[in-house]
């Protein structure tokens, strides 16, 4: 198993106050201890990122080395938000997994043209929240080897 020194930051974009509650929660049920952090759309999400407005100091913005990401959102969408962190030489190695309702197969198709790592239709019953978010948690912070926190400043 891949040894981590440093805990990784979990990013959540999403609209929905319900939808970032019921994953704080599963989180918390599934006893995943990361550093969660949450933004409301796709144009908060590239203020954190590039630490610009509320996020510019490093504490208020560590890097993510994981992005849940909702596609449906007002002021920029998913969509738009996952393009521009793709087309961005500092932001593209950052993982970001498509957590939405959409079951809509066009939007599966573009999400993984735009370098979605993952496609997951949110789960409707909470139980299943929490083995999603276990299963991700298994698979992202355990198993897979992440890139390191900050980008590689010759890149």
């Amino acid at each position: 198993m891949p040894h981590r020194t440093l805990p990784v930051t979990i990013l959540v974009a999403d609209d929905d106050a319900d939808d970032r509650q019921l994953v704080a929660e599963a989180f918390g049920e599934a006893k995943i201890r990361n550093d969660l952090r949450f933004v409301e759309d796709g144009v908060e999400l590239l203020e954190y990122l590039q630490r610009r407005g509320k996020y510019v100091e490093p504490d208020s913005s560590p890097r993510p080395g994981l992005i849940l990401l909702d596609l449906n959102m007002p002021r920029m969408d998913g969509r738009e938000a996952l393009s521009l962190i793709k087309e961005d030489r500092n932001l593209r190695s950052i993982r970001v997994i498509i957590m939405t309702t959409s079951k809509a197969e066009q939007d599966i198709v573009q999400s993984y043209d735009l370098m979605a790592s993952s496609y997951i239709t949110k789960p409707v019953r909470f139980e299943s929240l929490v083995d999603v978010v276990k299963t991700l948690s298994k698979y992202w912070l355990e198993i897979v080897e992440l890139p390191p926190n900050e980008p590689d400043a010759s890149a």
